[in-house]
């Protein structure tokens, strides 16, 4: 069997933490920062678990995580 390739585009946006959960960052966080409000802004810098329902098709795109 051949060695599966990861997918570059999938490995900088989505981390696996030690538990197996996949993690992704919310959007909004780079355009238009400067008009937001502080408070917005700190609600955008944490990551969180993607959705059941996407885990498997990320699952093929990171084999070795």
């Amino acid at each position: 069997m051949p060695k599966l390739k990861t997918h570059k585009g999938a490995k900088s946006r989505f981390h696996v933490t030690g538990t197996g959960k996949l993690l992704r960052m919310k959007c909004g966080k780079s355009h238009f920062r400067r008009r937001k409000a502080p408070r917005t802004k700190r609600m955008y810098d944490g990551m969180v678990a993607t959705s059941a329902a996407d885990a498997p098709r990320l699952r093929r795109l990171l084999p070795y995580s």
